[in-house]
């Protein structure tokens, strides 16, 4: 009888245990990290050239006023972060389908996402109305944010829904960031090599022109000899432009495609897939409300910040402030070839040194590599050697913040295990703070030129406008990034809490299965 009841107690065990590890499962396969990760290159691609072009596009082959361009990129970046959350919330309160609760939102996005992607470059007419302009250019953007919203949020979250364990997770966060990192690569490359052309054409006949201007001593006369080769030029630019967004709209889809074969939803511990229970206020406030979350979304948010101060600053710099204006395109792809290269030298020290340390010695590389880039002028091997040093901070910025969210999400659920289905919510608020810190950088950055008196299309500035692009460039972003570090510094998990939580999330894990098996024993 007792030796009955122990092999009974024996097999019990041992079937939970085999239960528990064909839930666990063998880690993620390699192919579903790599489609995966593929998945998040169209929001890099199109975002980055956003960052990069946007803003010399509405100015300088549009022929915006600053004031109006400034109010387009802060308006359109605000009304960008004010959709996350939504979307966030929208997602978490949807059922669960026969593709999951994510992927459906990734793929019934994306087809609009495209078009709207693509009639945010396109120019209806040679010339447009102010009112008329600000219209077009606001409504599509105002429109692609919001899809790329509903396309973002869930993909963000599905890293907690890929299976394995925390490693894993983090391994696959690193896969994503080296393609998100290839991605900007990429698209830089199609959008800067396309239209770069025209642009260094624009600064020869700007050259030509100050040059004729000189020698004749009349401004008017030259004007009217170059004023046909520089509208030949923007007419040519502009076509450019429509070109490069038609080849990132289809690698938008492809991308995709892949993501929605390639990947597949599975549960994660305290988690169910289900629609969440609790009011969008009230599961708003318990995300903001957890003190870890708090101290890594406004570290990322300054350091992002400055990011983006330098990042949508750099072509007007190199343009009309360091005398590289034929060039920018060749130093964007540089860094961004650097921050692609280094990503895995991030990772590994992530893993050796834990993640707090290695994005304190990732981001503080941005700092000299602002300061020799505003102090040194036309001096190209120089720029090569900062921007190096300028993409491999960048990709720190990437990888380490996103590599540390889902360790804020496992800590909450630990502290919280009634309260489950919350991760969208999670990173919607996250990518809110980060594309609300790039909607108050462009604006300022856009208004700031606007104040010191930018002229859109002028081939030669006032000498206000090279020294607010300097400051803008970079004591402004040094300043925001050293607030950012302090911030960090105040991050409370580090790799012991950060394996205490994971022991903690698997025990209560564990008691959870072991109450559900009672429930349906009784």
């Amino acid at each position: 009888m007792t030796q009955d009841s122990g092999d009974a107690q024996l097999k019990e065990a041992s079937c939970a245990n085999i239960e528990d590890k064909r839930q666990k499962g063998p880690g993620i396969p390699l192919l579903k990290k790599l489609c995966y990760a593929v998945g998040g290159m169209p929001y890099q691609m199109t975002s980055n050239a956003k960052a990069f072009f946007m803003p010399i596009f509405l100015l300088d082959v549009v022929q915006m006023k600053p004031f109006y361009v400034s109010v387009i990129l802060f308006l359109g970046r605000a009304w960008d972060a004010i959709t996350d959350p939504l979307v966030g919330y929208a997602v978490s309160k949807s059922g669960r389908t026969r593709f999951g609760k994510l992927i459906p939102w990734i793929v019934y996005s994306m087809p609009v996402g495209v078009v709207s992607y693509i009639m945010m470059w396109y120019t209806p007419q040679d010339t447009m109305s102010a009112a008329s302009s600000f219209c077009w250019y606001f409504i599509w953007i105002c429109l692609f944010d919001t899809l790329m919203s509903c396309y973002h949020v869930p993909y963000s979250s599905l890293n907690m829904f890929l299976g394995g364990d925390d490693r894993d997770r983090d391994s696959a966060t690193g896969y994503r960031m080296g393609m998100e990192m290839f991605a900007t690569l990429l698209g830089a490359a199609i959008q800067g090599q396309i239209v770069g052309v025209y642009h260094a054409k624009r600064v020869h006949d700007c050259s030509q022109l100050n040059g004729s201007e000189a020698f004749s001593g009349n401004h008017s006369a030259a004007l009217v000899n170059f004023t046909s080769p520089l509208s030949d030029t923007l007419q040519n630019t502009r076509r450019a432009y429509l070109i490069s967004a038609l080849v990132i709209g289809g690698l938008y889809f492809l991308c995709c495609l892949v993501l929605f074969l390639g990947v597949k939803e599975q549960l994660a511990p305290l988690s169910k897939l289900d629609r969440i229970q609790v009011p969008y206020l009230t599961g708003l406030k318990m995300v903001v409300r957890h003190t870890p979350y708090l101290w890594l979304v406004f570290g990322f948010l300054f350091s992002s910040v400055a990011f983006q101060i330098a990042q949508g600053n750099f072509a007007l710099f190199c343009t009309h402030a360091a005398g590289m204006g034929a060039y920018f395109q060749h130093l964007v792809l540089i860094l961004l070839v650097a921050a692609t290269v280094s990503v895995p030298l991030w990772q590994t020290l992530l893993v050796r040194l834990g993640k707090k340390t290695t994005i304190f010695v990732g981001l503080s590389v941005y700092i000299p590599a602002l300061i020799i880039i505003s102090i040194v002028k036309s001096n190209f091997p120089i720029f090569v050697l900062a921007g190096i040093l300028a993409g491999t901070s960048l990709s720190s910025l990437y990888l380490l913040p996103w590599s540390m969210l889902p360790d804020v999400v496992d800590d909450f659920k630990v502290k919280n295990p009634s309260c489950t289905d919350l991760e969208p919510m999670f990173y919607s608020c996250y990518v809110f703070f980060n594309k609300f810190g790039g909607g108050v950088s462009n604006g300022v950055s856009t208004l700031a030129l606007h104040f010191a008196g930018y002229q859109s299309g002028a081939c030669k500035h006032h000498s206000r406008v090279i020294t607010t692009l300097q400051v803008l460039f970079a004591p402004v972003p040094i300043v925001l990034l050293l607030m950012g570090l302090v911030l960090f510094f105040f991050y409370p998990i580090n790799e012991t809490r950060r394996q205490q939580i994971q022991t903690e999330l698997q025990k209560a894990a564990a008691e959870t299965k072991t109450e559900t098996r009672q429930e349906a024993y009784l």
